[in-house]
């Protein structure tokens, strides 16, 4: 598997390798981050795993878990206050106007989300030149790139941020677009059960999705097997797919805001939408809400299977 993630993330070089001497584009495989660590504008490298940065990272990346752009246990996918934020990007010493690339462990599939989600929380903040480097930390170690354990200390910034909510959705936003059928494509990040009513995420009040939303699984963005994410090929084809006409809103849902983030990166970053908005506190949040809920198919079929039925 790790050959066949390394090769996707290949593909990649033909895309982008014209864009680096106009800077960095959305994503980057390890042999052009390489190549712009090497330059005299180097981009700022941000480590986003919970571990495994102490044992070995791309040199003069900083530390920056991903807990730090999540909110609390209760609601993991809550925005983080803009004055927290701000004080978290000072004491990462970044700037809002250098470029960024963020890298996560890149094992699986679900992990380019929280990249994703760090990326479009950089992005509202007014960060404007940021990279995700596709297939994460493994990429780096598979294309056979060195690593450090030398621990970076950042040079602390004092800087001024503001929250663009072009990207985002509320949950009084979302709760109207389910009242005004048409005017926004509801898109549901979850596999299947979620979406469904199957299952739930363990801060869930309750299983279901929104009203009226559609189900386009994060995974349908990636090869069977692949941690790095595919491009998009066909924009045209996948507008289609989506039922999106002209003058709707496109927003995107999951639990918590994570891998909906990995569908909000793909449709807005790479398939160029234009303003597709993620809804951060997804369905944890809006359950907790007491709002209307779709979840009558899954609650049926859990039932049938509760009393011996058949699918």
């Amino acid at each position: 598997m790790k050959l066949y993630a390394f090769a996707t993330v290949s593909a990649f070089g033909l895309l982008t390798n014209a864009a680096l001497a106009a800077g960095l584009g959305p994503l980057v495989t390890a042999a052009e981050l390489e190549t712009a660590l090497q330059a005299p504008q180097a981009p700022v490298v941000l480590d986003i795993r919970g571990g495994g940065y102490e044992a070995g990272h791309i040199e003069g990346a900083i530390s920056a878990p991903y807990g730090l752009f999540r909110g609390p246990a209760d609601n993991p996918g809550q925005l983080v206050p803009i004055e927290k934020l701000e004080a978290t990007y000072e004491e990462l010493g970044l700037q809002p106007d250098q470029p960024v690339v963020i890298v996560s462990q890149g094992d699986t599939d679900t992990d380019f989300g929280a990249a994703a989600r760090v990326y479009w929380t950089l992005k509202s903040s007014g960060f404007s030149e940021l990279s995700i480097l596709n297939g994460g930390a493994q990429a780096w170690v598979n294309a056979g790139l060195p690593v450090s354990t030398e621990q970076v200390t950042p040079q602390p910034t004092d800087i001024s941020v503001s929250w663009d909510d072009r990207w985002t959705a509320e949950t009084e936003d979302v709760a109207k677009l389910t009242e005004e059928q048409g005017k926004a494509v509801l898109l549901d990040a979850r596999p299947a059960e979620f979406f469904e009513g199957q299952k739930a995420h363990d801060a869930a009040a309750r299983p279901g999705t929104l009203p009226g939303a559609q189900n386009h699984a994060y995974t349908e963005f990636f090869q069977p097997g692949a941690t790095a994410i595919s491009p998009v090929a066909d924009v045209d084809a996948l507008k289609s797919k989506l039922g999106l006409q002209e003058g709707q809103q496109l927003v995107s849902f999951c639990n918590t805001g994570h891998w909906a983030a990995t569908n909000w990166f793909a449709l807005n970053e790479l398939a160029g939408l234009g303003d597709v908005k993620l809804y951060p506190g997804s369905m944890v949040e809006y359950s907790q809400a007491g709002l209307d809920m779709d979840n009558a198919p899954g609650l049926f079929k859990n039932l049938l299977n509760q009393f011996g039925g058949s699918n």
